[in-house]
């Protein structure tokens, strides 16, 4: 597919939903830091703010039964999953109207409707485990594709390339999305990887991959269209490794003092996802500015009911200890 044909595929109305998910995202995360920072989030939170586009565009470019699997970095993904803000925002505060009846918490979270498998708090375990999704797709000739994402750090995991072995030997219906953010919790890429050009890291298994801008969900989506393609017509996986970038430490806890803060304030000038789409609209005369911000106070508003939603629901009772622990088997 080329780039020409993947740019005449996005509307008007494709570019105003890309821009309400990314502010979505961007709005629900600013307000978990605000919960968080209060006591009404507890253990661990790793938000994905500045990271919007990669997922909202990768979302763009799969179709219906299509499987989506991610590590802890993970709101974001649920809510681009179209998983009910409610039900999110309830199991981060431990509530039991969450996705998770609130025993999960953030980073474990499923949802079999939307069919997303995860949310997972080990390092590079949701790699081998999607791989799993696109075997049970090639096996049953569904075809069916599981976006499987992981960040760079988790790139160094053997795990990972023993999933990547397999998905090649199998030609499995997968795309491997490296979120790239450049640092690996508090060590950037350089330190941490002897290649950091990380979608060359399936030419031994002859993987093909490319590098994306990941702070432009357009370019996201046509590389997404493209792999997608490539994964669902039965070459096998396809590696998209989006450089990208967050904008708060690596979880609630990490003061992020290994960068400097120009660095941060370059990225949010000059290549912020949201802002960038935002000019696009306007000087494309596809959107006012006015339009733009009547969206931000309905979303404003929407992640407040989520908010008031997750407050409003109880605590699980403490029998749930006991409940979706182990699968009761009937004698045979």
């Amino acid at each position: 597919m080329s780039d020409s044909a993947t740019k005449k595929n996005v509307t008007t109305e494709e570019k105003l939903k890309f821009y309400k998910d990314m502010l979505l995202i961007r709005r629900f995360e600013e307000k978990a830091g605000q919960l968080y920072g209060r006591g009404l989030i507890a253990g661990f939170c790793h938000l994905y703010i500045g990271q919007e586009a990669v997922v909202v565009g990768m979302q763009s470019s799969i179709g219906d039964g299509d499987q989506v699997i991610t590590g802890y970095r993970d709101h974001g993904h649920m809510l681009a999953c179209d998983m009910d803000p409610d039900g999110v925002m309830a199991e981060l505060t431990g509530r039991e109207g969450g996705y998770s009846k609130g025993k999960g918490g953030s980073m474990h979270m499923f949802s079999r409707e939307k069919n997303f498998f995860g949310g997972h708090g080990i390092v590079g375990a949701q790699v081998p485990i999607g791989t799993g999704l696109a075997f049970s797709n090639k096996y049953k000739e569904n075809e069916k594709v599981c976006l499987t994402y992981f960040g760079d750090g988790a790139t160094n995991q053997g795990q990972v390339y023993e999933a990547f072995n397999m998905a090649s030997l199998w030609k499995l219906p997968v795309v491997y999305v490296i979120e790239n953010n450049m640092y690996a919790m508090g060590t950037s890429v350089e330190r941490h990887a002897s290649e950091t050009e990380l979608f060359k890291r399936g030419i031994s298994f002859e993987i093909e991959g490319e590098e994306v801008d990941g702070m432009d969900v357009i370019k996201v989506r046509e590389a997404g269209l493209r792999a997608v393609e490539h994964a669902r017509s039965g070459k096998g996986p396809y590696i998209l490794e989006m450089k990208t970038y967050r904008y708060r430490g690596h979880s609630m806890s990490d003061p992020a003092k290994y960068r400097k803060r120009e660095e941060v304030d370059d990225i949010r000038s000059h290549h912020d996802p949201i802002e960038g789409l935002k000019n696009q609209l306007i000087e494309a005369g596809e959107a006012t500015e006015e339009q733009l911000k009547e969206i931000d106070k309905e979303i404003k508003k929407r992640v407040q009911q989520s908010v008031d939603f997750s407050q409003e629901s109880p605590e699980p009772d403490p029998k749930e200890l006991w409940t979706d622990v182990l699968v009761e088997m009937e004698s045979v």
